[in-house]
């Protein structure tokens, strides 16, 4: 009994391990890694893949999967520059209607959260597989931001806008705070509240789910809202800190989301993982990104070695259920 207590503490630590030798590692190959600095860096670096990944996870929980949320943040990021900048102008009646940072935010977030809204409609209304149905918001989302911004980038936002991606609040980034909040409040609600409990459920067994009286559709749609939302939240991010939004901003930033999931041992058949486990995977990529840029590895090597640890993790998830 002990054994296998021992076994269950190693594995929901593993994380955090992997996390310990490749810092260690990393300071033995080069003296340019352990600084207040570079550390400060990288979690800057690391924020916007936290709020994609975390809402991520909720997706991945339901046993489900987002492959448009890159897409939706250069989306939401085009949008908040594009009103920030130069707001509405109704020529027909001659109006111009400006906005507020706090209003291309809000504005931003709610577009995030009807996308992602869509994409659990149709998943659950015409039972379209989540790989298929996100692949098509990818695409649909891609082409609105190349259509919003007519393939140019939208910039000069403001030294106030930029200071949610390039600030810095009591000596840490302001991108870091928000990624706090974000994982602050989805870890509240899959520990606290009835949607978290039902999250896990569905994730779990959905038929079971079902027959125990759990709207399945109304709990995805809000699932892929919160997702898409997460995804406009670091598409501001983005946006603020190139002080541009790219038509091509966030791209294969859901590959990243994922790694992070699977590494911190959210398990792709939903109902087994944490928030925390996420943000753990999250720190990991954004180490191993860092580390490798250090010590001069071509970015082509760099994809092999996150596709190789994102399969080495699928891997571990696969024998520990087998276990």
């Amino acid at each position: 009994m002990a054994a296998i207590h021992y076994k269950q503490r190693i594995k929901s630590l593993q994380s955090l391990i992997a996390l310990l030798l490749l810092c260690i590692v990393l300071t033995i190959l080069t003296d340019k890694f352990f600084t207040a600095d570079n550390g400060l860096n990288v979690l800057r670096q690391t924020a916007v893949n936290i709020c994609i990944a975390t809402g991520m996870t909720l997706v991945v929980l339901t046993a489900g999967i987002d492959l448009s949320v890159g897409s939706v943040l250069a989306l939401c990021g085009a949008i908040a520059a594009g009103l920030l900048k130069n707001g509405i102008a109704l020529q027909a009646t001659d109006t111009y209607i400006g906005f507020t940072i706090l209003g291309v935010i809000l504005v931003a977030i709610i577009v995030g959260a009807v996308l992602g809204w869509f994409n659990g409609f149709v998943i659950t209304k015409f039972n379209v597989p989540p790989f298929v149905a996100t692949l098509a918001m990818l695409t649909i989302a891609r082409g609105f931001t190349m259509l919003y911004t007519k393939g140019q980038p939208i910039s000069n936002l403001g030294a106030k806008f930029a200071f949610i991606g390039a600030g810095s609040f009591l000596g840490i980034p302001v991108p870091v705070w928000i990624a706090l909040a974000v994982v602050l409040i989805a870890a509240f609600i899959t520990r606290q509240t009835r949607l978290g409990r039902y999250i896990y459920a569905i994730g779990g067994n959905e038929t079971a789910a079902r027959f125990s009286g759990i709207n399945i559709s109304a709990v995805k749609m809000i699932v892929y809202a919160l997702a898409g939302a997460m995804a406009a939240i670091g598409g501001i991010i983005v946006t603020s800190r190139l002080d541009s939004a790219q038509p091509n901003a966030g791209s294969s930033y859901e590959l990243d989301a994922i790694a992070a999931v699977v590494i911190g041992g959210t398990s792709l058949s939903g109902g087994r993982g944490t928030i925390w486990g996420t943000v753990m995977g999250a720190i990991i990529i954004g180490v191993l990104n860092n580390g490798l840029v250090l010590l001069n590895v071509s970015p082509f090597w760099q994809q092999v070695v996150k596709g190789a640890v994102i399969l080495l993790a699928v891997i571990i998830d696969k024998l520990d259920k087998k276990d």
